[in-house]
């Protein structure tokens, strides 16, 4: 039962983990990629959905491309990493997880207010505003992840700067359990909430006001609950078993080492699961504004017609 360690978790790391991040970036990579191209060359006019969505391709597209590296370590079972290279990849996978529900929540508002507010009259809805919130958002991501990165250096200082640990993995379990419990709950719980809250109060006023029923505002809804649904089934798992993760390691509990690598083994498997958002986002980004869509369509029958008229 001692050596139960040695064999579960370069398993997943090797089978599981490197697949799953090249299957990630290898689908992932194109949607954003497209999509930010596409607000960039083919969107005339922005509005603030616009911003965040924008924001939101962005931040899964420079995560995405972290994924590469991290397969080929856990494929090739290297355990020790460049050490800038640990904490910058640490660093914009935890700020894509938290900014990502929360620019999806900022979506989600965005669209009861404009359903409240048709000619966009309402403040939060002008691009002025959007902005000030997205630079807040980054503000107030970055902050959260702050404490991560110090333990990360300072578990990197314990190891001669060789061993690059997970965030369950890392530091002293008491304290990185406070940190963790706080981080899921203003990182994740809190903006779940708005999001759910959200496409709630659109049915509300669409119940509200029975004439709207069949329009064009029933899509803004479900495609609200979808993303709602999503991050709840894609990142409950991974919180959870962060904690106990985290937990397992105090200690009080005196567990046995093989105890603790089953735990740490189910949150490994957790992780590629909340990563897969990167790789769905873009669904939502075609689905959420049709001017996004009308401005590629419109640009894919020009470069049609170009091709036709060099032959």
């Amino acid at each position: 039962m001692d050596n139960c360690s040695t064999l579960i978790t370069p398993l997943l790391e090797r089978y599981y983990l490197s697949p799953m991040y090249g299957l990630e970036f290898a689908i992932g990579f194109i949607g954003n990629l497209l999509v930010v191209l596409g607000y960039i060359f083919c969107l005339p006019a922005w509005k603030s959905t616009n911003v965040y969505l924008f924001n939101l391709s962005v931040s899964d597209l420079v995560f995405l491309c972290t994924l590469p590296e991290l397969s080929y370590n856990y494929a090739h079972n290297q355990k020790k990493f460049n050490s800038s290279l640990c904490v910058i990849n640490r660093y914009i996978l935890h700020v894509n997880l938290y900014s990502s529900i929360l620019f999806m929540m900022w979506v989600s508002v965005d669209r009861f207010l404009l359903m409240c507010h048709p000619q966009r009259q309402h403040i939060l809805l002008t691009l002025k505003a959007s902005l000030c919130i997205t630079i807040l958002n980054w503000i107030w991501v970055n902050a959260q992840i702050a404490p991560l990165i110090i333990f990360i250096i300072q578990d990197l200082e314990e190891n001669a700067w060789t061993v690059c640990r997970d965030f369950g993995s890392l530091g002293v379990a008491k304290d990185t359990l406070i940190y963790s419990i706080v981080l899921t709950i203003t990182g994740y719980v809190v903006p779940l909430m708005a999001l759910f809250l959200s496409s709630q109060s659109m049915v509300s006023v669409l119940r509200r006001r029975e004439e709207m029923r069949g329009t064009s505002f029933q899509r803004p809804v479900r495609i609200v609950r979808a993303a709602a649904i999503m991050f709840l089934v894609l990142y409950t798992p991974i919180h959870i078993m962060r904690i106990v993760r985290i937990a397992s390691r105090l200690p009080k509990f005196n567990l046995s080492r093989c105890v603790m690598d089953y735990v740490n083994s189910v949150f490994i498997v957790t992780r590629p699961i909340a990563y897969a958002h990167s790789a769905i986002n873009p669904v939502f980004y075609f689905l959420m504004t049709d001017s996004f869509k009308e401005a590629l369509q419109s640009r894919w029958r020009q470069f049609k017609r170009m091709l036709k008229a060099a032959r």
